[in-house]
């Protein structure tokens, strides 16, 4: 298995326990006396994009079709790039979130921008590695 396929899995299986982790403590904030807001927004993008997301990215790697005898997976500098960004766009939102919703202003409206972008640029570079390898026989 490649290290960035594995790089992707494992980051991926690490976001499913704090996204799991997160839904406890959601369930249980109130009964604690707390309230925490913002913590949907985390839950989903950790479960979404951090489990789901990077599952699907890591398999797909490994497993489309080579690109060719050289690259077999595509350029492996852009599937790191890919990584990379996802995952920085994925801890900015989980700490600008809910600071953005315990404090607003523009700072933490830029943080989420930035952490938008950062997560779209990594799927977008995510695409045009895969892109070449999904192709006839």
């Amino acid at each position: 298995m490649p290290p960035v396929t594995r790089a992707f899995i494992k980051a991926s299986l690490l976001y499913l326990v704090l996204a799991l982790a997160l839904a406890v403590f959601q369930t249980a904030q109130g009964r604690l006396g707390l309230d925490l807001p913002g913590l949907s927004a985390v839950y989903f993008h950790l479960f979404l994009v951090g489990w789901v997301t990077q599952m699907i990215m890591g398999v797909g790697h490994w497993f489309f079709p080579k690109y060719s005898q050289q690259l077999p997976r595509g350029r492996e500098n852009l599937a790191w790039a890919s990584f990379a960004l996802l995952n920085l766009g994925l801890l900015l939102r989980a700490v600008a979130e809910p600071a953005q919703a315990l404090q607003p202003g523009a700072v933490w409206n830029a943080a989420l921008l930035l952490s938008a972008l950062t997560q779209w640029l990594g799927g977008l570079l995510f695409v045009i590695n895969a892109w070449p390898r999904i192709k006839e026989r």
